[in-house]
């Protein structure tokens, strides 16, 4: 129980982000964004596990869509996330969903080690999302999150948002976008004290197809509120902190996607941060990189992920989306 709250209310040394609350609203929930990265706020597609990142890539194209998205992590710990989205037409698009995160079940013991029975802990955000095409090219959104976590007997709620804007150029090939993630406050603690923060960040994405090469590429710069994302907490690695240019890095994701066909994809992305804070000594393996692929038909597409984080292991991601119109309306088939 005490590592369950050290993890919620404490800074972690290796780890940008892990002095908030409710970490787990960073994680990835589409197959698709974590073959390519891990993260993206600019890819334009049909994809309703994307709105997740920035709630402006919420399109009309999404109407009667259905995302679910599930996810393997270390240690038993599993995650995943179900939307649904509609479309309002003048007045924009909706989506609804719902994430969350199990750490399993636990042996309880008391003070002297006596085994005392089981636990378990989870964390749930809601998200209610709403965007609307402001004219050809922009189009702007926010996702509203109420967040609560349960661990043992601790009990948390919070409130946040993300307020998001989508570019996207039609003949130059080109997608960009803006979100601010995680904006709110922690209402009621688990101690019943001061409130931690929430793990809040600014990111910026660009994408660009090439228009006669089946080659989609992405560049995602994260945490563009704080400049430095270097800590040497380490002071026996001999590795230098480095300057400017590792700390530029470290903000950067780097992602592609082939398009052998119009029904297959293949991605793979590379984050930098991930790997300078995850390798261990002098070897870092393939930490940082991810790959994955997916098959798109008119009916569903179906998508898998995988993310190398360390040595020891890496989490699997895996994601359909089915289009229920298609499914359930024989005239439009």
């Amino acid at each position: 129980m005490i590592l369950l709250l050290s993890l919620s209310l404490t800074p972690l040394m290796g780890q940008t982000g892990g002095d908030n609350t409710y970490e787990f609203l960073n994680l990835g929930h589409s197959a698709f964004a974590t073959a390519t990265g891990g993260m993206t706020v600019s890819q334009g597609r049909d994809d309703l596990s994307l709105p997740y990142f920035n709630p402006s890539l919420l399109s009309r194209s999404m109407d009667n869509n259905i995302s679910l998205s599930f996810s393997t992590y270390f240690a038993g710990i599993n995650y995943g996330y179900a939307s649904w989205a509609k479309s309002l037409k003048s007045k924009g698009n909706i989506a609804a969903g719902v994430s969350f995160i199990s750490y399993g079940s636990f042996t309880e013991a008391d003070a002297e080690g006596n085994i005392t029975g089981t636990f378990t802990a989870a964390e749930y955000a809601f998200n209610l999302m709403w965007s609307l095409q402001l004219d050809s090219s922009f189009t702007a959104g926010i996702n509203i999150k109420p967040v609560f976590s349960h661990l043992e007997r601790y009990f948390s709620a919070g409130i946040c948002a993300d307020i998001g804007a989508a570019y996207h150029n039609k003949r130059l090939l080109l997608d960009a976008g803006l979100v601010i993630r995680n904006a709110g406050a922690q209402i009621i603690t688990y101690t019943g004290q001061g409130g931690e923060p929430l793990p809040f960040e600014i990111i910026a994405g660009v994408t660009k197809a090439l228009e006669h090469a089946p080659f989609c590429f992405s560049l995602t710069f994260r945490h563009i509120e704080k400049p430095d994302l270097t800590f040497d907490y380490d002071s026996d690695d001999e590795t230098p902190a480095g300057g400017f240019g590792e700390s530029l890095l470290r903000h950067m994701i780097l992602g592609i996607e082939i398009l052998p066909a119009d029904a297959f994809w293949i991605g793979a992305g590379f984050n930098y941060q991930r790997r300078a804070e995850l390798r261990t000594g002098q070897r870092a393996g393939m930490a940082g990189f991810t790959w994955g692929f997916g098959i798109r038909s008119r009916a569903f597409d179906l998508a898998y992920g995988r993310d190398t984080f360390h040595l020891a292991g890496s989490s699997n991601h895996l994601t359909i989306t089915l289009r229920t119109d298609y499914l359930f309306n024989k005239s439009i088939r």
